[in-house]
């Protein structure tokens, strides 16, 4: 092997997991109460990107605990909450989300992230919008 092609193979090995592409995207989400009249259209960020991960040979030799791949998650979240528009008043109207701060590659932990295949597909809105003015979180 040449000189350079082993230096690059060894820089790709050792520098590989910080060079996936984790990273706060923004995204745009709809909520809604059957309660309220509105639904409200907020603009906020998650994590979304890409991990690197192996795949081992001896799957039938580990554990389930071993075989888990890293996924793109939050490293650190802020929680921004905002007023429902057009609720009654025996409703709450407060609705919080969570802030992307900082992503990781790391194992998909269920009590803040949502570790599925595919995403659902019902992000709309069934009555009318109100979007969030940025400035205005409670």
């Amino acid at each position: 092997m040449t000189a350079p092609f082993l230096m690059s193979l060894l820089f790709g090995l050792a520098f590989g997991q910080t060079m996936s592409y984790c990273v706060p995207t923004e995204y745009t989400m709809h909520v809604e109460r059957r309660e309220c009249a509105y639904c409200l259209t907020i603009n906020t960020t998650i994590c979304a990107g890409y991990c690197m991960t192996r795949d081992s040979n001896g799957k039938l030799f580990l554990p389930k605990s071993a075989l888990s791949q890293d996924v793109c998650t939050y490293k650190d979240i802020i929680y921004r909450t905002v007023v429902m528009p057009g609720c009654p008043r025996h409703v709450i109207p407060y609705f919080s989300y969570p802030v992307a701060v900082n992503c990781k590659c790391g194992k998909c932990n269920t009590d803040y992230s949502d570790c599925i295949h595919e995403s659902v597909k019902t992000n709309y809105c069934t009555k009318p919008q109100k979007p969030y003015l940025v400035g205005f979180p409670i």
